[in-house]
């Protein structure tokens, strides 16, 4: 029996892909085989598979110490970390906590937001992902199977709509004003404002489809916090660190979040997450209330420097907004040839392909199309309630002979995606 064959069925295997290595933009199997990696981990390797500045981070510093735990001993990789976040972070945020994954940093999140407030209750987002662990799940609606075994989940929870405007069959404005709506009629009606403790969104919705919501909500969740006294938590494990075209998206609307959630890219690869919040917010957190063995983690640290300074030395934000126009223009020019997009949506290299049936999502359909990409050597994944959205997440280093590349086999894909489905 082969060693796979070991390995926990609980993973969900997208591709049947044995990897040798990877390199910028590429991953390269055993068989020889080079694939384009347009799913970088999940959001994670923004500066490209084994970028060799952050390698020889990596390499110096884990011949000087792989582990400090933070409660004994503070190393530089970690005040180096935090010297640079302090230069790309919204301000006023100037005090950060690290873990390992985004759904710790969630928790933490949650768990800061209470106790600093005293108040129990969170408001989510329909389609939001949150993560895994247990109170993450309970923040999590995107899907069933994320939830499904594992009820009951932590209470205190309540659920608003995401302005998704495909869905609802609206144009944006009108969207925005339902869902602001039905936020106020969940105040007034399930959490009282002196018993929420925090409004907790995805700038982008990730998991739930790629939705990019319209101008102003982020704005108008801001002013609701700020009247009701309520934290406004940003996760930011998806959207973070370059993707949408800014080092953070609420930058899009210029909204300043209570407490930011930082992961996926922040270390190229390395597991690190981290919430950003106010020194005076953070001050109310009573010491020993929250840690973790290996939070901040001297490798992961410096990671997660050379993968900022990197980020700014070869102006990767600026390069996901260039290369993000090009796909969505490319996307664009596809759908009126293939009426089975239903929509394209995006900002930066955050781009979600929607993919419908007489209006009903077409989750074959778009499972066919990834496949068909894949035998193609192109790597592609989907998300949505429904999985009918494609998600193009590439590496920010992606050049526009590349973006061109990836489209060209898209629509090789859809065409014998649709050929086969007629």
């Amino acid at each position: 029996m082969s060693a796979k064959a070991h390995l926990s069925p609980v993973w969900l295997r997208i591709f049947e892909l044995e990897v040798a290595h990877g390199e910028g933009v590429y991953l390269y199997a055993t068989d020889g085989r080079r694939y384009l990696d347009f799913t970088s981990g999940i959001g994670v390797t923004n500066t490209g598979h084994c970028h060799p500045k952050v390698v020889a981070a990596i390499q110096e510093q884990a011949a000087r110490l792989l582990h400090g735990q933070i409660n004994i001993v503070i190393h530089r990789p970690v005040l180096e970390l935090v010297e640079e976040l302090l230069t790309i972070v919204p301000a006023p945020l100037d005090t950060f906590f690290f873990a390992n994954s985004g759904a710790e940093a969630v928790e933490a999140a949650v768990k800061l937001a209470r106790y600093a407030t005293g108040r129990p209750n969170i408001i989510v987002f329909q389609g939001s992902f949150h993560g895994r662990t247990h109170m993450a799940m309970a923040l999590t609606t995107s899907k069933t199977i994320y939830r499904a075994g594992y009820q009951p989940l932590p209470a205190g929870v309540y659920v608003a709509p995401y302005p998704y405007a495909y869905r609802y069959g609206w144009d944006e404005e009108t969207t925005l004003r339902f869902c602001l709506r039905e936020l106020d009629l969940l105040l007034k009606s399930q959490t009282a404002p002196e018993e929420t403790a925090a409004i907790l969104v995805e700038p982008i919705l990730g998991e739930g489809g790629y939705v990019v919501p319209p101008r102003g909500f982020l704005t108008a969740l801001r002013e609701r916090c700020d009247h009701y006294g309520i934290l406004l938590i940003a996760d930011e494990v998806q959207t973070g660190f370059g993707r949408t075209g800014r080092f953070f998206a609420v930058e899009h609307e210029g909204v300043a979040p209570d407490i930011l959630i930082m992961a996926k890219g922040i270390a190229s690869g390395l597991p690190l997450s981290g919430i950003a919040a106010r020194a005076d917010l953070m001050a109310r957190w009573k010491p020993g209330a929250h840690g973790g063995t290996f939070g901040a983690n001297a490798v992961a640290c410096a990671a997660a420097v050379a993968t900022i300074r990197v980020m700014k030395e070869e102006k990767l934000p600026e390069n996901a907004a260039a290369r993000g126009t090009e796909l969505l223009e490319g996307l664009r020019r596809l759908a009126p040839r293939f009426p089975a997009i239903g929509d394209v949506r995006g900002r930066g290299l955050m781009v979600g392909v929607e993919f419908t049936r007489n209006g009903e999502p077409d989750t074959a359909l778009a499972k066919a199309v990834q496949a068909a990409c894949f035998r193609r050597g192109l790597l592609l994944l989907t998300c949505g309630t429904y999985d009918n959205v494609i998600r193009w997440i590439p590496p920010l280093i992606v050049t526009a002979g590349q973006i061109q590349e990836g489209l060209h086999i898209f629509e090789e894909a859809l065409g014998e995606a649709m050929e086969a489905a007629v």
